[in-house]
């Protein structure tokens, strides 16, 4: 009882010593931090809101009515031998490649809160489904970053290969829970169209809310942390923790940054160093997803009862993995090659639509894969009514 009050007090008071020295810095730096903000709400309107809010409707949707069930009947043979899941969670692995982060975390505790699968199923989704988006890592990592549409490719296909191979080996957390039979399964409830629809629109903007204020946040964080020198001496340390990999310290310097938000550290490997020297510290962070990304994940976990530690073991190693499987391609892959005078155009338009335009494009897009998901369903509920029909029901 002693050792965990002292625990306690000695807990409460780092973080008070921290709120100390966040109050100072915004003393100390007060226009270097208005100019965070600035920039964390420029790119919170340039690229969460256009970007997310179509998916998380989408995402809704797909969740509130039932269509996960009508996807997860084609994909039950594929989802079940290969991740132990059902195929109800099908749904959450293609919105998280297609929507980006969080989209595939999101969806995954929807389908856990509405029955359609057990906790433990979720815990493993969360360890690989919760990925960036194609249109990040193409358009602006590989065009806009790196100059290279064949870098960008390179990337995304590392990426998305190493979240399934997380997925694979997640499928052996907790081998004793079959699929369908975890834990803290509920029965699967759906919605009429309107009530779903408007739920889903305003849980949408709510969920945009809570990432555009972590977004802010960490803007104005790492600024400080940078103005503090803070961020210097973490990179002296991973020198010495990573002392093998041979990294110089302007990489640990990025690393770190990476590590806390993914989009600032990408966006410092635009130059220093080689392409292929660089791509695998883009990887890695790509697939970390940075602690902004996860504290969003964490917002929806707050009241489900579902773990962190699969989530945060599963990014690590998708991470991990996306870098050793980068450097092995780099080594033959042609990077000062591009795929396509025409794909190359179309990524570097990509790169730099404005709000308006990267509204149209997202809401285009995520409503196409409504779509898809919606052919499913009516193709399945029609086969079932056949069936039905030829039984003599």
């Amino acid at each position: 009882m002693t050792r965990h009050l002292l625990k306690s007090q000695y807990r409460d008071l780092l973080w008070g010593l921290g709120l100390l020295c966040g109050a100072a810095a915004l003393l100390r730096w007060p226009q270097d931090c208005m100019q965070a903000v600035r920039e964390g709400l420029r790119l919170c309107g340039n690229v969460i809101l256009p970007s997310l809010f179509p998916f998380f409707v989408l995402s809704s949707l797909v969740v509130e009515l039932g269509l996960s069930r009508y996807l997860g009947k084609v994909l039950e043979p594929v989802m079940v031998p290969l991740f132990r899941v059902n195929g109800t969670c099908a749904s959450a692995l293609a919105l998280g490649v297609v929507g980006g982060y969080p989209v595939g975390a999101r969806t995954a505790i929807a389908l856990y809160e509405s029955g359609q699968c057990s906790k433990v199923e979720t815990e493993r989704m969360l360890a690989f489904c919760n990925n960036s988006g194609s249109a990040f890592i193409l358009g602006v990592v590989g065009t806009g970053i790196f100059g290279s549409s064949a870098a960008g490719m390179l990337l995304y296909l590392t990426h998305v290969a190493a979240s399934l191979i997380v997925g694979l080996l997640f499928r052996f957390y907790r081998p004793d829970q079959k699929p369908g039979r975890g834990r803290g399964r509920c029965e699967v409830r759906t919605a009429a169209f309107a009530p779903a629809l408007t739920k889903s629109i305003t849980g949408a903007l709510s969920s945009v809310l809570n990432i555009s204020a972590f977004v802010i946040f960490f803007s104005v964080a790492l600024r400080a942390l940078t103005l503090a020198g803070v961020l210097d001496a973490l990179a002296g340390v991973l020198a010495v923790l990573l002392t093998p990999l041979g990294l110089p310290r302007p990489d640990l310097r990025k690393l770190v940054i990476g590590l806390v938000e993914m989009s600032s550290g990408v966006a410092t490997l635009s130059d220093g160093g080689t392409l292929a020297g660089r791509l695998p510290l883009a990887a890695f962070m790509l697939g970390w997803a940075g602690l902004s990304v996860h504290c969003q994940v964490m917002s929806f976990l707050a009241d489900s009862g579902l773990s962190i530690k699969t989530y945060l073991a599963g990014k690590l190693l998708h991470g991990g993995l996306s870098a050793a499987l980068t450097a092995l391609a780099v080594r033959w892959m042609p990077l000062g090659e591009t795929t396509g005078a025409w794909l190359t155009q179309q990524l570097e338009m990509t790169a730099q639509v404005d709000f308006h335009k990267a509204l149209a494009l997202s809401a285009l897009w995520a409503w196409g894969v409504w779509l898809a998901f919606l052919g499913v369903g009516l193709h399945m509920l029609k086969k079932s009514s056949g069936k039905k029909r030829r039984n003599g029901v």
